[in-house]
Parts: C-alpha cells; sequence; structure tokens
C-alpha cells in the first residue's frame, strides 16, 4: 500500500527521498523493522489477552526437566508472526508480483490450518487436535495451489542461456550478451529447470525425469513438478512443526533460514549479481526479499516472548505456517532442492522420529518387545534425556543451522 503511494507521490511531485522506495533493499529494512515492533510492542498485548482467554498449553508429563512448568503458557502465538509477516508486506511489497502473492496466500492458508488445529485443542480440549488426515489435506491444497501457479503462470519464468549460434525452439526474444570477450544468447522462458548442488551448471530439469517416456515427455513435466511441490511443502511444514519442541528452537532456526532464502531471492533476482555468481536468473523474484524481510523480523520479534523461559508459544498456528512458508519461498527461487541442506535441522528431527517409530514396531514385532534408538523423539528430547538445558540444546542447534546455511550459499559455486 505504501508502495504504491510512494510511487504516485515520486511520479508526480519530487520530494526527495522518495526515490529509495524503489530500492528493494530499503523496503526490506523497512520490514524488518515493522516487522519487529509489531511482534515485539503489539506482542505483549496479544500475550496478555491470550491470558486473559485462557489459552494455555496443555502439557503431558514425558518426564523432561522443567516441562510441567510450562503448563498453562499461552499458546497460538503464532498469530503474532502471521501478523509481522502480512502487515509489513502488504505496506511494502508490490502485491502486482505473483511471486509476493502467492507468499501472502500460502501465509494465510498454512495459519488458517494451524490455527483451526490449536482452536480445537484449546477450546474443544481435543489434545489431538485436528485430524492428521485434513492437515494433509491443506498441505496437499496449497501445493496443487503453488505447482500449477508456477507452470502455468504467464509471469514465471526463468532466463536461459543459448549458445553463440543463437539456436532455440523456444518462441521468446532472445538477447545478445557479453561476457568478457564471449558472447551469448539469453532468453525468459517457461521451465521447470531449478537448482540443484553437485550437478552440471547446478542446474536441473524435473522433465528429465520422464526422458524414459521418449519423444514428448516435456509435456508431462507438470506432473512430475506438482509431486515435488507436494513432497516438499508437507515435508518441510511438518518438519517445522515437530522442531517446535523446546522454547526458541523452530523461531531461531526458521529466522536463520529465512535471512538465507532472503539473500538467495535477491541474488536471483538481479540480474546483474546472478549473471555475475552464474546462477539461475529468475525475473520478479528480488520482490521476495521485502516478505523474507518481515519473515526474519517477525521471527526474531517473535523469539524476544519464545525465548527460555519461554512466554508465549507459537502452537500450530506458527508452525505449520513458518515450515508452509520456507518450503513454498524455496520453490519460488528454484532453490527447493537445496532445502535437504539449509533446513537440516528440520531434516534431522523428523527423521530421528521416522527412525525411532521404525525401530521401535520392527523390533516389537521381531522381539516381542519394543527398543528406542534415542531416549526420546524428536532429537532435541533425547538430549533433554541426556540432562543437557534447554537453553544450552538450543544455541547449539542454531550453530548447526548457521553452518548449514553458508553450507548452502556455498553449494551455488561447487559444479
Amino acid at each position: 500500500m505504501l508502495y504504491y503511494l510512494f510511487e504516485y507521490l515520486n511520479a508526480h511531485y519530487e520530494f526527495p527521498g522518495l526515490r529509495l522506495f524503489q530500492y528493494i533493499t530499503f523496503r526490506t529494512s523497512l520490514a524488518i523493522i515493522i516487522s519487529l515492533i509489531i511482534t515485539t510492542v503489539f506482542g505483549r498485548r496479544i500475550i496478555n489477552y491470550l491470558h486473559k482467554m485462557q489459552v494455555g498449553e496443555t502439557v503431558r508429563n514425558l518426564g523432561l526437566e522443567g516441562q510441567m512448568q510450562k503448563q498453562g503458557t499461552p499458546t497460538m502465538g503464532g498469530v503474532m508472526i502471521l501478523m509481522g509477516i502480512l502487515i509489513p508486506t502488504l505496506l511494502l511489497a508490490n502485491l502486482t508480483n505473483v511471486y509476493v502473492l502467492l507468499m501472502i496466500v500460502t501465509t494465510v492458508w498454512m495459519g488458517a490450518v494451524g490455527f483451526v488445529d490449536d482452536y480445537i485443542k484449546v477450546f474443544k480440549k481435543n489434545k489431538e487436535g485436528l485430524a492428521g488426515r485434513f492437515k494433509i489435506v491443506g498441505q496437499v491444497g496449497l501445493a496443487l495451489i503453488i505447482g500449477w501457479t508456477m507452470y502455468f503462470n504467464p509471469n514465471i519464468v526463468v532466463r536461459q542461456t543459448v549458445d553463440e549460434t543463437g539456436v532455440s525452439k523456444n518462441a521468446a526474444p532472445m538477447v545478445l550478451r557479453q561476457k568478457g570477450e564471449k558472447f551469448y544468447y539469453t532468453q525468459d522462458v517457461k521451465s521447470t529447470i531449478t537448482n540443484i548442488p553437485f550437478y552440471k551448471n547446478n542446474e536441473f530439469d524435473y522433465a528429465k525425469v520422464l526422458k524414459f517416456l521418449g519423444p514428448g515427455y516435456e509435456k508431462y513435466a507438470v506432473f512430475v513438478f506438482i509431486l515435488f511441490v507436494v513432497i516438499i511443502i508437507t515435508a518441510v511444514s511438518n518438519g517445522a512443526n515437530l522442531t517446535d519442541g523446546i522454547d526458541g528452537l523452530a523461531t531461531g532456526t526458521s529466522a536463520i533460514i529465512g535471512i538465507t532464502l532472503g539473500l538467495l531471492a535477491y541474488v536471483s533476482g538481479n540480474t546483474v549479481i546472478a549473471d555475475y555468481l552464474n546462477i539461475l536468473y529468475i525475473p520478479n523474484s528480488g520482490e521476495l526479499m521485502i516478505f523474507a524481510g518481515a519473515f526474519v523480523g517477525a521471527c526474531v520479534g517473535f523469539l524476544w516472548y519464545n525465548s527460555y523461559p519461554a512466554q508465549v508459544f507459537m502452537g500450530d498456528t506458527g508452525s505449520l505456517a513458518i515450515g508452509g512458508i520456507i518450503a513454498a519461498l524455496a520453490i519460488m527461487i528454484r532453490k527447493e532442492l537445496l532445502i535437504p541442506i539449509l533446513c537440516g535441522v528440520f531434516l534431522i528431527e523428523v527423521t530421528s522420529v521416522m527412525l525411532q517409530v521404525s525401530y521401535f514396531k520392527y523390533t516389537k514385532k521381531r522381539f516381542g518387545e519394543g527398543k528406542r534408538i534415542f531416549l526420546m523423539s524428536p532429537l532435541h528430547h533425547h538430549y533433554q534425556k541426556k540432562g543437557y538445558h534447554e537453553a544450552k540444546i538450543v544455541t547449539r542447534f542454531w550453530i548447526v543451522g548457521i553452518l548449514l546455511a553458508i553450507i548452502t550459499i556455498i553449494t551455488l559455486k561447487l559444479r
């Protein structure tokens, strides 16, 4: 909204400083500040309101140190995160940008699914919350919207390089460019290409999965692409949900991931930097940096109250939304295949649960008594059982998250 106001004023009047709003980096900085103000200043009022409404966490006694002290701590605080993301985005981002619109839809959609789950737990006194199949339906529904839009929307394209001959099967206009002493052609085209580390040019086309079908296999690429989108959104969303088990873990880890995705969105949407780094250029995706800034600001602001000892929990309202946002943002900037590295903390948490459950069932079936790999899963609870303090576990997981973020950025140049 402010974006359009200042764009209008800049076009009709010459007030000093109005041109600053043309810069993505400036609007991103404002988004971070506004998001921090919303989550810290107004967050206190929301927490008080949740206290008044007795929207408290129901804690099951799992034998963890300090666990029962959290009984009654306000939950559904993810509303603070959603406000911290949506308000700065609506104020500062270009709302005609298809990427921004998709991220707004993602935030509202997954936030709504999480809110319903928390509402059932808190007000209906049903500890199971929303049935798992309905959560999956919500995640798959969002994935179908994102996948279909990414594939068919004419404004979503990538810039590809054509050899010196300029021969191309695409109808898109080609532009002659120079890099050093060499000349080459570029064109903006619809494509299912994405970034992948340790592969030639760091680029992979989903259509090639169907190469075994023979000539014309490319027309079925949409099905492969949407399948990957469904898997990624479901996995990351559930991973963030499982990680939200101790004070500040999911929030801090998500902020680290958000900073990385924001940087990747900026370089991917800047033709000069993308060309210099020799990475996939995605026109108009730089606007996602503003959304990423609001996301990081919301996570950090929420951490003000969510760090140990937590004064509020985000609930599924926040954790499902955070996971969906991270997955969708990575897909839009064509970095979704880097998620196993970037979201390594989420991956470890999910894997620990899968291993624990699978091994328990296997040993119970074979030996008549279930055995466990970890003292407790997800993994952060294993370390709690070993006697580590919550704050130490969270800090160490953050350090791992930072290392994984650095490795993710480095992989862009490993070919």
